[in-house]
């Protein structure tokens, strides 16, 4: 079974233009499938786009999508051993080599050599210098087939055989003694020994990383508490003094009102009383039958008693909403004063910030990059670089001249469809093999940015991994911040608010590794006009 799914795993899952398994496999319109470097560069030399294995035309150049469950066999294709069948002898056929009768081991010694029965293996429990022992599941020494010793080695089948089975089943297969695999394997075990020993420590390093980062978040959290409980509080005072004031205003206007209420009472009531008195004097009059005192007092009470012109007097309540208003202008202003004062995500990072520059000596051959070497695009003809070791003969990627330490914070303005990521100095310069690509293998980390159909995509890339990430999109800039201590690379959308006076951050993925190299940033571009450009901050 093992051998025919091998078989059928190279047959049915290779790409028809590098005859190679599959390397971020893509499906075209048509259906078939190619590794995506590969259909691109098929493309890229042709005038028109057509399906290579079926030659149907496109009118315009496909999106490609990528085949998730071809991507999933390909990688355990890549990743599987070749398994075949052996005739393995389970325990219950091993007879004791110690009893005479029928009587079947449960375990063998590798120190003796021999296999025992629960009885004959009692010593090895209680003897002390027996305890020593290592004892395994029972084996049977001897061939089932031909019953002679199992000496040799089949490299082909990769199973132990006799001399016999050399002759019959294993006649044209190159078989070795069991010592000379032994030693191999042997050399073998040694390496996953030290394998092991290196992922162990790699997750030491990575628990010292995690803790790191519980320490740094601790730090930042009580920084934050402090920084807010300060703005807070100043906010607390401001809105209370704002509250006195405006209860002080509205009282003031309150007692100017009742002061001219309580004027115009006591005026008005001065009138009554005089009006009082020129009503008893004119009932006094009106009982005079002389007529010359009556005429002589009637002259006296002609001329009215001085008064204002009440019709035109009038209290109005005081209006406290221009009050009110100024008071909220003033705590507006107040409050947006405050808030400067509030540090927010970027700058944050920005005091981490990095001058970059594009290195010519790694940039491919059709990427062209701007005199002070901070911007990259994608074009058709060849730039006419010299050789150099460094550069990438097929993958159109550019690294740094600067390889990152400790934190570090850096922003790109990218268009159409590019990689944004960090590797290893040391990633493969030659051929399209994963090894040479950004994010498809263990040395180097990117983002993914699609904005060929309107709507930005990115996607996180590590080790040939792929993960899709929903974030809707609304700026072109990608910010990166690496902190290599803790073993965090993180990507955020930067997008400026309205108004254009600050920048507002958007998380869109975090990688968590322990790096163990310096951090080259790179770039690569995968569609003609493809730009990238380092911002100056």
């Amino acid at each position: 079974m093992a051998s025919a799914y091998t078989s059928l795993s190279e047959e049915n899952f290779s790409c028809s233009i590098c005859l190679d398994v599959f390397s971020s496999p893509v499906s075209t319109p048509c259906g078939h499938n190619f590794c995506r470097t590969c259909i691109n560069m098929f493309w890229d030399e042709q005038v028109q786009c057509k399906c290579p294995f079926c030659n149907e035309l496109f009118h315009a150049r496909p999106h490609l999508r990528v085949n998730i469950l071809l991507s999933e066999l390909t990688a355990q294709i890549k990743k599987s051993v070749r398994v075949k069948e052996q005739p393995f002898v389970e325990s219950a056929e091993v007879p004791c080599d110690i009893c005479t009768g029928t009587e079947l081991a449960v375990k063998f010694c590798l120190v003796c050599l021999t296999s025992y029965c629960q009885t004959h293996l009692e010593p090895h429990h209680r003897v002390t210098g027996l305890k020593k022992h290592q004892l395994v599941e029972p084996m049977d020494r001897m061939c089932k087939k031909h019953d002679r010793p199992l000496g040799l080695f089949c490299k082909t089948e990769q199973v132990c055989v006799c001399q016999s089975c050399t002759e019959t089943d294993h006649t044209f297969h190159p078989v070795v003694p069991l010592k000379e695999v032994y030693e191999v394997k042997m050399a073998q075990l040694g390496k996953i020994e030290a394998e092991v020993q290196q992922m162990i420590q790699n997750r030491i390093r990575m628990i010292q990383g995690i803790k790191d980062t519980v320490e740094f978040s601790k730090k930042e959290a009580n920084r934050a508490i402090a920084d807010g409980v300060q703005v807070l509080t100043a906010l607390k005072r401001r809105i209370a003094k704002c509250q006195d004031d405006f209860y002080r205003a509205v009282k003031e206007k309150l007692i100017v009102t009742e002061k001219q209420a309580e004027d115009l009472i006591k005026e008005l009531e001065q009138e009554i009383k005089d009006l009082t008195n020129r009503s008893s004097e004119v009932k006094q009059l009106s009982h005079n039958k002389d007529h010359l005192h009556f005429l002589q007092a009637f002259r006296s009470l002609k001329n009215p008693p001085s008064s204002r012109d009440w019709m035109t007097v009038e209290v109005r309540p005081p209006s406290y909403v221009g009050t009110l208003r100024r008071s909220m202008d003033q705590l507006e202003e107040t409050l947006n004063m405050e808030m400067k004062k509030v540090p927010d995500l970027k700058p944050g990072i920005k005091k981490y910030a990095c001058e970059l520059t594009l290195d010519p000596n790694t940039a491919h051959r059709k990427l062209s990059l701007s005199e002070d070497n901070r911007e990259v695009t994608l074009l058709r003809c060849n730039q006419g670089y010299p050789g150099h070791p460094e550069r990438f003969d097929y993958c159109r990627q550019v690294l740094c001249r600067e390889g990152m330490t400790g934190r570090c914070y850096w922003e790109v303005e990218w268009k159409e469809r590019v990689d944004i990521g960090v590797t290893y100095r040391g990633i493969t310069r030659r051929g399209c093999g994963d090894d040479s690509m950004l994010g498809e293998n263990n040395m180097s980390w990117c983002l993914h940015c699609d904005d060929n159909n309107g709507d930005d995509f990115f996607s996180a890339h590590f080790n040939g991994r792929q993960t899709g990430i929903p974030v809707p999109s609304c700026s072109n800039t990608i910010g990166v911040y690496l902190d290599q201590p803790a073993g965090i690379l993180s990507f955020y959308e930067v997008s400026q608010d309205v108004g254009g006076t600050s920048d507002t951050l958007t998380h869109i993925h975090t990688f968590q590794h322990t790096f163990t190299q310096d951090l080259y940033p790179g770039f690569m571009l995968y569609d003609y006009g493809s730009t990238v450009s380092l911002c100056r901050l």
